[in-house]
Formats: structure tokens, sequence, C-alpha cells
């Protein structure tokens, strides 16, 4: 895989899961943040989409508290290191997380994203259906309190 850029994920903005999954997991019913973030970084941890479809084509992730679990760190969003060019971006509920455990439970109010140098993050939109782009204020809306505490992650 080249290395992530903000230019390999623009060309994604606006686009359907359906577009991004080769094996065909693409229900507008079901959730699809950590699907999108592990088809673009190729993550194939536990529960796959190849798992919920009898689809072909490489699987992906597709569970957030998968990924958490496999970040190389994790921590609050207010003490994010300086500089990390990207990495994952976590909001749910503070209560829902154990940092030092690396450990997200598996709770309805969570999502995932891909930022960038703290100005852009890339998302998959569940309630839009297509890939948007925002930045860390207006993702940080995506639940109200209590559910918007956000943590940072160095990806696997």
């Amino acid at each position: 895989m080249p290395a992530l850029t903000e230019a390999l994920l623009t060309p994604l903005l606006g686009k359907h899961i359906g577009a991004i999954c080769p094996v065909g997991y693409d229900a507008d019913a079901d959730n699809h943040c950590a699907h999108f973030v592990s088809h673009v970084l190729g993550y194939q941890y536990g529960v796959t989409c190849l798992t919920m479809s009898n689809g072909k084509g490489t699987p992906a992730s597709i569970r957030v508290q998968d990924l958490f679990a496999h970040c190389l760190q994790v921590g609050q969003w207010d003490t994010r290191p300086f500089p990390l060019a990207w990495g994952l971006v976590f909001i749910t509920n503070a209560a829902n997380v154990n940092v030092r455990q690396k450990r997200l439970d598996n709770v309805p109010k969570k999502h995932v994203g891909i930022y960038f140098n703290y100005g852009r993050i890339y998302h998959y939109s569940n309630t839009q259906h297509q890939v948007v782009s925002q930045t860390p204020e207006e993702f940080s809306t995506h639940y109200p309190a209590p559910n918007n505490a956000m943590f940072w992650a160095a990806a696997p």
C-alpha cells in the first residue's frame, strides 16, 4: 500500500461504501465507519465484511472496538503527541474506554475516522451514507455529550 496521504482519501469523498467494499457488504442500515477505515488501511482484525457477506474480494474489519484494540498507542484527544502526521480518531462516551488496556466497549455510540495533522478527519457518515471530511471541532459533535469524548490513536 502506498503511503497514506490526504490526496489518496480526497477521491473517496462523497462515495458510498458500496463503491469502496469489493465484497459487497454495503447495506445502509449497517454502520460502516470502521469498515471504511479498514478498507483504506488494509485492516483485517476480528469480524470482517466477508464474515457478513458472500462476496469476493479483499475483506476488511467492520468493528470499531477491534481497530482500537490493535492500535500502537491510544490516548485522550487533548494528549495527542506532536508531530503525528496521521492516525485514527475515535469518539464515544469516555466511560466506554480504558486507555491503559486499549479497550473500547462494544456500545452503539462509537465512531472512528482517519485524521491528518489535526486538521481534517475523514470518516464514513452513516447518516449521509458517504465518506465525508470534517474538522476536529465538527467531528466532536458527531454525538451529543456525554458521548462525544475523542481519542487519538497511532494506527497499527
